[in-house]
């Protein structure tokens, strides 16, 4: 049977039944798929993995499409690269990993890690996720490294004991989960859901976000083997169905990726005397298991530094990509950046950011509600631009001291805010930055930290760094280069800075990627050089990034040293 008959097979017995008909269907069968997915041997496993790789890479271009018309993308483009680096490649770097992993469980009984472990002066040890083995990180991704900083407790002599707990457990059956998918990028409704079978042994319910169910489709093609497996059912619909979903008695947890807002209306129901009753006396309305990933009010902290005219143009576009990405609705695109107000170059900075934003053009607002939130965050009405986009828009010397808005709530929209903090020097102003950064702006879950070397190279300022990425509590820190970057990367767990609960969940509980499969991840650093001589590929006007694109998905699908000669061959032209 080809790809498109078995999923025009599954679709068609879908048909003609109600909505809670076919969740109920959907869970008997994920039920009868969990005795055979405690039973699957793990070379059966990684066989698995290789067809959901194998079907994904035959789909790719019609899920490369099928983006690009929905944000409005022209493909084939830089900007039409963007639907292949979120989705394709995403998802295959996280499958060619997880393959990795799978065959080191089965060979050594956990996965073998790619770098060095080192003790911190905080006294968390830091593990090296990034260069990965076999993917020809140090290459594609030379002078980026990324360390997993693990909770207290975790030494070197213990990791392993730490990692793959359910390989270790046994492998036994855990239940089945609802994957409540995010709407934005694409690759975090399959590969979430691939967390929960592969890492945790649980079959799941994904349930598609109505803003980007088209592609619903697609993955029953890309992932039909996991269906037809019974490991995975694919539903669709809006907030009822969900919610029937989530009260089944079938489904033993849920993960949510979203809003807050629509975090806590489904644990604690709408807002009112009631919510605030039931938080009040720790009831919640869904009793079960939660995992979630919930967005964050993301910081970039600007270091005063000796850059040069080059250094702040390189940085100042490197900024702009991360408000400019997929139209800015991120979970962690950029919100606030945070300089000192003593700074020589501050001015110059904000202006050249300014300037990087202009030269890239409006992006449809393909998201519901984005028009009401610019003009709730602007208090402005947009102007200057085609319509059915929305334009870039940075509120500059915003008040620390201020209450505002920016700081306290995501707006998910392309509007972000540069505030400027009072300190002595670079020294101070690290302490100070962090300090904000923590205390004042909502969410854990990504923050960005821009230092030029020289300022590491003087002891002071080196132990004032190392103070402030200890003292930071955000899930994934990106050092020069925009946290995301460690979503990309799959290997580094990626969600909020542990500790958060169903009162307050922040960022969310719990940790997605992570295809080392560390137990107690703390938080990830993932830092890079302050420049590079060839454009990052998801750097904005990058003219190469469509075919290097297109090259790394095959790279990954099919590693191999011949393929890297073309993809370098290819990046020089960015």
């Amino acid at each position: 049977m080809t790809i498109a008959e078995s999923a025009a097979l599954y679709t068609e017995q879908l048909k003609n039944i109600t909505p809670e008909q076919q969740i109920d269907r959907c869970l008997n069968d994920l039920n009868a798929g969990k005795a055979k997915l405690q039973k699957m041997s793990i070379s059966d496993r990684i066989k698995l993995v290789q067809r959901c790789l194998d079907d994904m890479i035959a789909v790719a271009k019609e899920w490369e499409l099928a983006g690009c018309d929905a944000k409005g993308l022209q493909p084939g483009t830089e900007l039409g690269s963007e639907e292949i680096q979120t989705g394709p490649l995403a998802t295959s770097r996280y499958l060619r990993l997880l393959m990795q992993s799978l065959a080191d469980i089965e060979k050594h009984g956990t996965p073998q890690l790619p770098g060095e472990m080192v003790t911190g002066p905080d006294g968390h040890l830091r593990v090296q996720v990034v260069p990965t083995r076999g993917l020809y990180d140090s290459i594609a991704f030379q002078g980026f490294k990324a360390h997993v900083w693990q909770q207290k407790g975790v030494t070197k002599e213990n990791i392993t004991s730490h990692m793959a707990e359910y390989y270790r457990n046994g492998r036994k059956d855990t239940g089945i989960a609802i994957v409540l998918g995010a709407g934005n990028v694409s690759s975090i409704a399959p590969v979430d859901a691939f967390g929960k079978i592969f890492h945790e042994g649980k079959t799941v319910l994904l349930k598609m976000n109505p803003v980007n169910e088209y592609l619903g489709p697609i993955f029953e093609k890309a992932f039909r083997s996991l269906i037809e497996a019974n490991l995975l059912r694919i539903v669709y619909g809006g907030a009822d169905v969900g919610t029937y979903a989530l009260q089944h008695q079938l489904v033993d947890e849920a993960h949510i990726t979203g809003s807050i807002l629509s975090h806590d209306t489904i644990v604690w129901g709408p807002p009112g005397p009631d919510r605030d009753r039931r938080k009040a006396e720790n009831r919640p309305l869904l009793t079960k298991t939660i995992t979630s990933e919930l967005g964050n009010v993301s910081p970039w902290i600007v270091v005063p530094g000796p850059y040069t005219d080059k250094e702040l143009w390189f940085q100042a576009r490197n900024l702009a990509s991360s408000i400019a990405n997929n139209a800015s609705f991120n979970c962690v695109a950029t919100k606030v950046v945070i300089t000192w107000k003593g700074w020589s170059q501050r001015q110059k900075f904000v202006e050249l950011v300014n300037k990087a934003l202009h030269e890239i053009p409006p992006r449809k607002a393909y998201y519901p509600g984005a028009k009401d939130r610019w003009e709730k965050f602007t208090h402005d009405k947009p102007s200057g631009c085609p319509a059915g986009t929305l334009p870039w828009r940075m509120v500059p010397d915003v008040d620390p001291k201020s209450e505002s808005i920016h700081f306290v709530e995501e707006n998910f929209v392309c509007v972000f805010v540069e505030t400027a903090i009072e300190a002595a020097n670079e020294i101070d102003f690290m302490s100070k930055a962090t300090q904000f950064a923590n205390d004042d702006l909502r969410g854990t879950l990504g923050c960005t930290i821009m230092i030029h070397p020289a300022i590491r190279k003087r002891p002071d300022g080196e132990a004032a760094f190392q103070r402030a990425l200890a003292d930071l509590r955000y899930g994934s820190i990106g050092v020069n280069y925009w946290s995301a970057l460690s979503y990309a990367m799959m290997s580094p767990p990626w969600g909020g800075y542990p500790g958060a609960d169903l009162k307050d969940p922040v960022s969310g509980i719990g940790f997605v990627h992570n295809t080392y499969l560390f137990d107690k991840p703390l938080k990830t650093v993932i830092a890079g050089p302050l420049t590079q001589p060839l454009k990052p590929l998801w750097f904005a006007g990058n003219k190469a990034a469509y075919k290097v694109s297109q090259k790394v998905v095959d790279l990954y699908h099919r590693p191999s040293p011949f393929k890297l000669p073309g993809l370098l061959i290819s990046a020089l032209g960015g």
